[in-house]
């Protein structure tokens, strides 16, 4: 059955005349009357009383009336649905963004591209690294910001993505602040008294890069792994219970240590912290997959932020 049927014989149904619906379907009546039998066929019976003048329905025909409004109706509502969502997916962008970083990161830079870019319409999806880099790759999402460091690199084809650096992160280790003011855990501990340690799982992103530091610290740490999370939030909690030692993002803790919640655990260590760039990321758009129209202003727009930038800082200076 075609919707057509269906608009052919309400038509017919509410002008009683062949004639008159035709030429309101815009199509010839010999047209138009084989499409209302093609509709009477795919039914099995008579919607139509022909030996009558006006054209009358038959008993099963006016049922038929009735239901046919609603099927129409129904499939007129869905489709109106579904172009409505598809022209808001289109103003939209999809994020896919690590966890920290989400908490972080997006809601003050959201806001300050709102105030120089436009309003956006976003969509974001809090992953893990790995998860949030599968998802730009399967086409899940229109840009994906997340970490990167050269000994943990985030592998993209710089022939097919499109990358900007928007920002850095150090990580390093924390614990909570006692009555003194002063942490209450300092690395590297001692064999005899290990340091608790609130560890992120190893399929963890962040994980990985603790593993780095530890493994080319000059002094070797003493660590008595106690909890394990995948996610810093979750490791920052901890630690501010006195738990443990959490090696966490600065940007995820810098109230806590603002108010002496939480302090460096660290003692001042360079060896004991390690810098990681923030990447935004985009399929780069080509002829089968153009991308979002509203995906591409923002990233020109960001081009040119970054291309200015050099310049404000050297007026600046």
């Amino acid at each position: 059955m075609e919707t057509k049927w269906l608009e052919d014989f309400i038509s017919l149904a509410e002008t009683h005349n062949f004639s008159r619906s035709a030429a309101l379907r815009h199509v010839t009546q010999p047209a138009f009357s084989r499409r209302i039998q093609s509709l009477e066929n795919w039914l099995g019976m008579d919607l139509v009383d022909r030996t009558s003048y006006p054209t009358r329905l038959t008993p099963a025909g006016a049922v038929f009336y009735e239901q046919a409004l609603e099927m129409l109706g129904q499939i007129n509502g869905v489709r109106a649905l579904l172009r409505g969502k598809r022209a808001a997916t289109q103003m939209s962008v999809d994020f896919a963004v690590p966890h920290t970083l989400s908490l972080t990161f997006m809601p003050k830079w959201l806001t300050a591209l709102e105030q120089g870019f436009a309003p956006i319409n976003s969509r974001l999806m809090a992953l893990n690294v790995h998860d949030a880099v599968l998802q730009l790759v399967d086409g899940g999402c229109d840009l994906l910001l997340c970490y990167h460091h050269p000994r943990q690199p985030v592998q993209l084809d710089p022939g097919r993505y499109d990358m900007l650096v928007m920002g850095r992160e150090i990580l390093r280790p924390y614990a909570r602040c006692g009555a003194d003011k002063v942490p209450d855990f300092v690395l590297p501990g001692s064999a005899k008294e290990p340091l608790p340690f609130l560890s992120y799982t190893n399929n963890a992103y962040l994980g990985r890069m603790v593993q780095l530091m530890l493994a080319d610290a000059k002094s070797p740490p003493f660590l008595d792994t106690c909890y394990e999370t995948d996610m810093a939030e979750g490791l920052k909690m901890m630690a501010l219970e006195g738990r443990g030692i959490a090696f966490l993002p600065e940007s995820a803790v810098l109230r806590d240590v603002k108010y002496k919640h939480l302090a460096r655990a660290d003692g001042g260590a360079p060896e004991w912290e390690i810098d990681m760039e923030i990447r935004l990321y985009r399929e780069r758009p080509n002829g089968q997959r153009p991308g979002k129209p509203v995906v591409e202003r923002l990233w020109q727009y960001l081009l040119r932020e970054q291309e200015s930038t050099p310049r404000k800082r050297r007026k600046k200076s």
